[in-house]
């Protein structure tokens, strides 16, 4: 086990990790992974020509705050597979620290995804995308975090359970960060779900 702050600041929390190969249920991984590949395509997640990494895609272990999420430096990566996605296994925004098993680490924005998982039990799946259009067109639109809050933050995950508690957040089950240029963030009960609610933001 491991713990690490990382100096290039993509991480921004402890991070206990756990080396370890995990097997992910079929049930759990297919969905995922396909549509990790559909939104990848359409580059939703993705990475910059500098080489950093955008957007992530979970899916909760049923009945638990557990999940599955896309791990840290896989969006350029075109085709995940197992080993792609380690087990948050909890998250904890007043000690800033998650704690996380698999062979590599998990995404820099697992704070936000655990802070919805924990803030609606039905949430199954969490879809987090970069589009600068998009962001641009809908911020201040939809619901749309703080914009002095930071990604990745503990101040992120008490914006994001704030926000989780609005109407029109429930009932759109998408929202914008305000401080976190071109991020958007859906969630649902299913992966298939919460992907099919950011493709349809580019139709609209």
């Amino acid at each position: 086990m491991n713990t690490a702050l990382p100096l290039d600041g993509s991480i921004k929390f402890t991070c206990y990790h756990t080396t370890e190969r995990m097997v992910i249920p079929s049930d759990l991984f297919d969905p995922l992974n396909n549509w990790r590949n559909e939104l990848w395509l359409k580059c939703l997640i993705g990475a910059y020509p500098d080489g950093i990494g955008y957007g992530n895609i979970s899916v909760r272990i049923p009945h638990s705050e557990q999940f599955y999420i896309s791990g840290t430096s896989t969006g350029g990566i075109p085709e995940l597979d197992q080993i792609h996605y380690p087990l948050v296994e909890r998250c904890d925004p007043d000690l800033n620290t998650i704690w996380c098993r698999g062979l590599i680490k998990a995404s820099a924005e697992s704070m936000s995804h655990g802070a919805i998982y924990s803030s609606n039990a039905e949430v199954g799946a969490v879809v987090h995308i970069h589009n600068r259009q998009l962001w641009e067109k809908l911020i201040d639109v939809l619901p749309t975090t703080a914009k002095e809050v930071e990604y990745g933050t503990p101040e992120m995950a008490f914006e994001i359970r704030r926000i989780m508690t609005l109407p029109e957040t429930l009932n759109q089950k998408v929202f914008v960060m305000g401080g976190h240029e071109e991020g958007i963030i859906s969630f649902g009960k299913t992966v298939e779900e919460a992907a099919l609610i950011i493709l349809a933001l580019e139709k609209d």
